[in-house]
């Protein structure tokens, strides 16, 4: 990360509370239980439905930092994150903001679903990933597809994947699927388990 002159760096904030009040929110607003499909066509007990975060005045920010602290434990760097629309905009949005207040630069990007057939015809919307260590972000994954779609989007732009990063991980297989098919590490914020999920 680097640093930039127009922004001022605010006062750093505790990781562990970041961490903690997150997950508080996320099982209190985000879990939601009984019978539904997922959009990979499975069935499950519960959805975590984490819009009610991603999108949430409190949890946002929350999400920015917590994500931040993920990435920067594991050494990964980068310079741009997002990922497939619309899941990964507002995690993108949340990190990008999150490096703004540490007075850090991090743009984001969003992938769209499809290449665009009109203007620059572009599928990876933002700030030019071609050359730049990037991070695919999700709120959360059941197969991997969605992440997936994104790696192969912005590698096609030229961006350098570093990681697949995602707030919630289900333990359905997509950390497996996505370090044998992307060839990238896959990391999470918090487990099911960390959830009370089972």
């Amino acid at each position: 990360m680097t640093e930039t002159a127009a922004s001022t760096p605010q006062p750093a904030s505790d990781p562990a509370a970041d961490r903690r009040r997150l997950q508080e929110l996320i099982s209190e607003l985000a879990v939601v239980r009984g019978k539904v499909t997922l959009s990979s066509g499975k069935e499950a007990d519960y959805y975590i439905d984490l819009r009610r975060i991603t999108l949430q005045h409190e949890a946002a920010p929350l999400v920015g930092r917590v994500m931040r602290h993920l990435l920067a434990e594991a050494g990964i760097d980068y310079v741009a994150a997002g990922g497939l629309t619309m899941g990964a905009d507002p995690v993108g949005t949340a990190v990008m903001h999150a490096a703004a207040q540490q007075g850090e630069a991090a743009d984001t990007f969003v992938v769209r679903k499809a290449q665009k057939s009109h203007g620059m015809g572009r599928q990876v919307e933002g700030p030019s990933v071609e050359g730049q260590k990037v991070v695919v972000l999700e709120d959360t994954s059941t197969t991997g597809g969605s992440a997936l779609t994104a790696v192969d989007a912005v590698r096609a732009a030229g961006g350098l994947v570093q990681a697949v990063a995602v707030i919630v991980d289900r333990d359905t297989g997509a950390k497996e699927h996505i370090e044998a098919t992307a060839g990238v590490p896959y990391l999470f914020a918090y487990s099911k388990n960390d959830l009370g999920l089972d």
